[in-house]
């Protein structure tokens, strides 16, 4: 269950998809899937420009595409490492002496 919800503040939504940004490098399905989540919820609540004086002066526009990206980067890596159990480690007795 997601840690994020209608309650969460922006600084939490982020503070989730920092946190879970090393999903590949823990090795961590849990935490792409968090992170999928927080992508989510970062494009919903991003503007998608950003306007402050007039005549161009000022503005900004986000790319909620980045975090699209993101989306389809982390169910790619799911799709290839989506399970939560570990790897089974087999012991080898090649070595083993009677």
């Amino acid at each position: 269950m997601s840690t994020l919800s209608t309650a969460s503040t922006r600084a939490e939504i982020e503070a989730a998809y920092d946190d879970n940004a090393s999903y590949a490098e823990d090795a961590s399905p849990t935490k792409a899937r968090a992170f999928i989540t927080a992508c989510r919820l970062l494009i919903r609540i991003t503007p998608k420009r950003a306007a402050k004086g007039g005549r161009g002066e000022g503005e900004l526009e986000l790319g909620v595409e980045f975090f699209r990206q993101e989306i389809r980067d982390a169910q790619r890596w799911l799709a290839l490492n989506g399970t939560s159990a570990q790897p089974i480690k087999h012991p080898s007795f090649e070595n083993f002496r009677s």
